[in-house]
């Protein structure tokens, strides 16, 4: 069981290590900025697959109720946030300013937790929200590649991730698996960026990208499609394995290895107010791993 765990784990870092890679080079060196054609691809994909894992029978899917589809409905809307906002993000910013920006929606998760559902927090949550908050804030001013379109639509994508796992705690026990949940976003995700493509001019607009009929480009798209799949496969598996400390420990370790080796891929510059805001990031999402690993 330890060498499955390890096993699954592995395979997760560098599923997240690929994925947050390939998409950096399809948004920010290729510029492919169309996030509705580009997420309605990788959902498609990722829809596609996993119909077809559920009638080779790899996956389960359950004939869910009505009454449980449509209570989901929002989250899979705030998933298509979370994809879209996300993507925008991604493109302008480096991704450790990425990851210290998205780890704000446990700051959300925690006061929630505290002020709705009066929840005991332990001081180690605490002391990790406020690390957590403290880097985010002071990462603006210290970023000599600030650039606030992509501020933007991070804070759009932290709200988004927030409520979505919010919701997704507040859901009755086992009316939805992780894997009916994850099927029924892409299936919403894929209309929902389909009509979108119109109005916000992606459909046209790409006809004038440069790299429209290279090799590199088509081969990043569907790399990042198939990345996209194997990872929440490879996150709900290891999720279904472990438990919450031992998850978020495996989720710190492929942060740290992604943001790490993304310094030396693409450009960032990185000065010393910088790299204290994003330590400090790290001390927070490290504490919050401890926190959860003792609450297990």
């Amino acid at each position: 069981m330890c060498m499955r765990k390890c096993l699954v784990g592995l395979t997760f870092c560098t599923c997240y290590l690929a994925f947050y890679l390939t998409n950096k080079y399809v948004l920010s060196v290729l510029k492919f900025t169309y996030p509705t054609l580009f997420q309605g691809w990788q959902t498609l994909i990722g829809g596609l697959l996993l119909h077809v894992s559920w009638k080779l029978g790899w996956v389960e899917i359950n004939s869910s109720s009505r009454s449980d589809v449509l209570t989901w409905l929002p989250a899979s809307v705030l998933f298509v946030g979370i994809i879209y906002a996300g993507s925008r993000a991604l493109s302008r910013l480096a991704i450790p300013v990425f990851f210290t920006l998205h780890n704000i929606a446990e700051v959300i998760i925690c006061g929630h937790q505290k002020c709705f559902r009066k929840e005991k927090i332990s001081p180690a949550k605490i002391c990790s929200a406020l690390f957590l908050l403290a880097a985010a804030g002071c990462l603006p001013f210290n970023d000599s590649q600030f650039d606030a379109d992509g501020y933007f639509w991070a804070v759009i994508h932290l709200f988004c991730v927030g409520a979505y796992r919010i919701l997704q705690k507040a859901q009755k026990p086992k009316a939805l698996s992780d894997i009916d949940q994850q099927y029924l976003n892409y299936l919403l995700s894929v209309v929902l960026l389909a009509f979108a493509s119109h109005p916000t001019g992606d459909l046209f607009s790409v006809l004038d990208f440069p790299f429209l009929y290279f090799y590199r480009f088509h081969g990043s798209c569907c790399a990042s499609g198939f990345l996209g799949f194997v990872l929440v496969f490879s996150t709900i598996k290891l999720k279904n394995l472990t438990a919450p400390g031992q998850y978020a420990a495996w989720i710190f370790f492929a942060k740290v290895i992604t943001a790490g080796l993304s310094v030396l891929l693409f450009d960032m510059i990185l000065t010393s107010s910088t790299v204290g805001c994003l330590l400090l990031g790290g001390l927070g999402e490290a504490l919050l791993v401890f926190s959860e690993w003792k609450g297990a």
